[in-house]
């Protein structure tokens, strides 16, 4: 994913509101949202190209999301795997502490630039490699935003998409109100004001092309909009939306997750 708004409230009924959007080239192939074919506990949408994922969830109550690094400086080590192969790894190791500890004490340098979060309803990780900085954190409860440098980097369109969610859940029922005000940020196509641009060294008419919360191209912009809800007790759900080429509207998937003590219900 390229952009994220998120709610982080342990210890409520509803811990983690999540919706992102996906910027990527429109000829990468692509599965949709659905059950994994090689881990049915699995649901989320998936690279056909290096088989990783943008955002995916595990049965039970695990959540994990993805954006790059941008930073042409920084480049790509030799070699190195998928990005997208983290969200996979993150909802099928044993041990999600210990496995994203070995990331931050050096396994992380293997990939391109990345930030990581991963969720359960008791804990939110995020896991930040980038040309300077390699850390493991745990998300303080609160509004976060995420693109494509660290946590809250303040750039426009995360400001645009923070302030929509924070605006949400002031509402009288936030339950009620979610997700249609973060959705129509997050589906802003206008683009950010030249002086307001982050300058990530790509060039100026790139790096205002890339301000936009929802990139419409003819061969690269956002291909997706997902919105996800985690609960206490594990329970999951996640809807899809896609789009083609110059935005066009593709197709919309939502899906529920049941956490495992729900399974176990006769």
């Amino acid at each position: 994913m390229c952009l994220i708004s998120f709610a982080w409230q342990p210890g409520t009924p509803m811990p983690l509101r999540l919706m992102g959007n996906r910027d990527e080239f429109h000829a990468r192939p692509t599965a949709p949202l659905g059950e994994w074919q090689d881990n049915s506990a699995i649901v989320g949408g998936r690279d056909l190209e290096a088989g990783g994922s943008w955002l995916a969830a595990k049965r039970g109550g695990v959540v994990a999301a993805l954006t790059n690094v941008r930073d042409p400086q920084l480049g790509t080590p030799p070699g190195a795997p998928s990005r997208g192969e983290l969200v996979a790894d993150a909802l099928q190791c044993s041990d999600i502490e210990a496995w994203l500890t070995a990331l931050s004490q050096g396994e992380a340098m293997r990939y391109a630039g990345f930030n990581l979060l991963v969720a359960t309803p008791q804990r939110l990780w995020h896991l930040h490699r980038s040309r300077d900085r390699l850390a493991l954190t745990e998300v303080a409860p609160g509004v976060h935003g995420l693109s494509n440098a660290d946590l809250n980097s303040p750039w426009p369109k995360l400001l645009h998409v923070r302030t929509a969610l924070e605006h949400t859940l002031l509402q009288p029922d936030p339950f009620q109100a979610w997700p249609s005000g973060v959705q129509r940020a997050m589906q802003n196509p206008q683009e950010a004001a030249i002086e307001e641009l982050p300058d990530t060294g790509v060039g100026l008419e790139l790096e205002r092309q890339l301000s936009a919360a929802f990139i419409v191209g003819e061969r690269y912009g956002t291909r997706a909009t997902s919105w996800l809800t985690l609960d206490s007790d594990g329970h999951i759900e996640v809807t899809e939306q896609r789009f083609g080429p110059l935005g066009r509207f593709e197709g919309e998937t939502s899906l529920a997750l049941p956490s495992s003590s729900l399974e176990s219900t006769p």
